[in-house]
């Protein structure tokens, strides 16, 4: 996978938290990250670099329950994220 389809996961993952309204106390599984996502795009490697990504830039947040990771957006980069997704989705 190249760097774009990368960023394009990032975008995926960001929109969909935003979508859902995830917001720090509010959490989305990890597992349901890939639906939405076309069939080459689905590699659990690729997916967990992405969020590795966005976490290390403290855009997402993660949560480890004993179910697996629930991921939630950080209030505090709200105006950096939905700068993002506007320049890049539209």
């Amino acid at each position: 996978m190249s760097k774009t389809d990368i960023e394009k996961i990032k975008l995926h993952i960001l929109k969909k938290l935003f979508d859902q309204r995830c917001w720090m106390h509010k959490h989305f599984s990890i597992n349901n990250i890939p639906q939405g996502l076309p069939p080459h795009a689905r590699d659990s490697r690729i997916i967990k670099k992405a969020v590795d990504d966005l976490i290390k830039s403290k855009w997402l947040l993660s949560k480890p329950t004993h179910y697996g990771l629930e991921l939630s957006l950080n209030i505090d980069k709200k105006k950096e994220i939905e700068e993002y997704i506007k320049e890049n989705l539209y």
